[in-house]
């Protein structure tokens, strides 16, 4: 008898209240929210179409246009999050086309697969956690405080127990237990050695051969033949290792794979987001017929055609259709222009989106605003030290102006020139911190530009270091 089929929970999210979401993490960048934030919520009006039309409804592809750093990738990982959908980001210049050595470009879907079985397989580790818990402190205590034995043993014989001194015995071990099991859930008994028997299971892996090299698929081979290998052996371990052993081993038998692997499947084929990254990079501005290095672009494009229109991928864990996957391109397109592409690719990207370049507003704005702002995030870290570190706003706003300048006379990489900066700027303090005296830190905007007036004013020095 077939199971019932696992209901897709697809996040029920306005496009307004993507949006608001995404603006805790992204400065500025509205079209491409506004767009994401639409390709997301036509997922979940989709899954309440009835009949037929419902399988006729594809995914609107997009392409984000905008150099590096401002936020592209961070907005695709974003959005996948939100939607608690399988995401991959791979780059589009790392194919190849059939013929020639590299990897094959199905293998994104391979590898959306993976990620998406190893989410599933999560999340149903952590609602057994409190059961899988519990019977680990079971096992732990069984090695650490073994039940009493139920017999004496003398030099000349063994004696059964009086039914007083078993329950002395039993109330004794009792009272020692619940003292290892205090001991045990405070830690203390953490470098403890004990043994245990751990299974090993043998998988040697089968590799294929595709059009474009061997791909490893990862099959099991003994479980093909023979209903798989398996054999247990002794180790010794202190209680942390253990524990972690024994919560693996507890899981593995209580799971059901076959269940979480048909889940994946489905979100994978349901809610899956590729992120092409670097498509510029395979495009071409050649006349047709020019020969060069152009073909090979000319022909990954042909090859990737496929499986954004809708293929059957086989996977170590079956096929998957990617129909419905959600392919979400980006590019600089300095050299080349969307246009560039051959016009079937260009057919299944139908919304494109240009990303606004960062200046020192945008910089300020993405040092202060966001959850995970740089700022907090080194913050954070030097309070592990007991050392507490602020910034002015005019410290904050000299460096958002350095970024400008510095990607202005450079090479132009948006927000990731704050990360460069800061660690110039905090490199003497994050060495310093585990000894430094002074517990309360604060960066002005002297402190700034002393710490990267040598390197503003030296060109060479700004290349190399920021």
């Amino acid at each position: 008898m077939n199971p019932p089929p696992i209901k897709i929970d697809v996040p029920r999210l306005t496009p307004a209240e993507i949006v608001r979401a995404l603006d805790e993490y992204i400065i500025g960048q509205d079209d491409a929210k506004r767009a994401v934030a639409i390709a997301l919520r036509n997922r979940w009006r989709r899954q309440q179409v009835e009949g037929e039309l419902r399988d006729e409804i594809y995914p609107n592809n997009i392409i984000l246009i905008g150099p590096t750093g401002v936020g592209k990738t961070e907005l695709a990982r974003r959005l996948a999050n939100l939607a608690g959908a399988p995401f991959v980001k791979v780059e589009a210049s790392k194919y190849t086309e059939v013929g020639y050595v590299g990897r094959d470009v199905e293998s994104m879907i391979r590898d959306l697969v993976d990620i998406a079985v190893n989410r599933v397989r999560s999340e149903h580790m952590d609602a057994l956690q409190s059961q899988l818990e519990s019977f680990v402190e079971e096992r732990l205590l069984d090695l650490l405080a073994p039940p009493p034995p139920t017999v004496k043993i003398t030099e000349t014989e063994t004696v059964e127990l009086s039914p007083e001194e078993r329950k002395t015995r039993q109330d004794e071990y009792r009272k020692f237990r619940n003292d290892q099991r205090s001991r045990l859930r405070a830690g203390e008994l953490d470098s403890e050695t004990v043994e245990i028997d751990v299974t090993e299971h043998t998988q040697p892996l089968m590799q294929i051969f595709s059009a474009q090299g061997m791909e490893e698929m990862g099959i099991n081979l003994p479980e093909i033949v023979n209903g798989g290998e398996t054999r247990k052996r002794k180790r010794t371990c202190a209680v942390t290792e253990a524990r972690e052993l024994l919560m693996e081993e507890e899981f593995e038998r209580q799971i059901d794979m076959d269940r979480v692997v048909r889940e994946a499947l489905r979100r994978t084929e349901t809610l899956g987001i590729v992120f092409l990254d670097e498509i510029d990079k395979i495009a071409t501005a050649s006349e047709p017929g020019e020969s060069g290095p152009d073909v090979s672009r000319t022909g990954v494009q042909r090859d990737i055609l496929p499986v954004v229109e809708g293929t059957t991928v086989a996977t170590k864990y079956g096929p998957v259709r990617t129909d419905h996957v959600l392919f979400i391109a980006a590019g600089a397109f300095t050299a080349v222009k969307p246009s560039d592409m051959i016009p079937e690719l260009q057919g299944r990207f139908p919304i494109r989106v240009e990303m606004d370049r960062l200046g020192a507003d945008e910089f300020y704005r993405i040092l202060t605003e966001p959850r995970n702002a740089l700022i907090k995030q080194y913050a954070a870290l030097l309070e592990t030290e007991g050392v507490m570190l602020t910034f002015t706003r005019d410290a904050l706003r000299e460096i958002a102006s350095t970024a400008q300048e510095v990607n202005s006379r450079t090479e132009d990489i948006g927000a990731r020139r704050l990360h460069t900066i800061l660690t110039t700027l905090l490199e003497d303090l994050l060495f310093e911190a585990p000894d430094v005296k002074k517990r309360k830190v604060s960066i002005g905007q002297g402190a700034v530009r002393k710490g990267l007036r040598d390197i503003i004013e030296d060109e060479d020095l700004s290349r190399f270091i920021l």
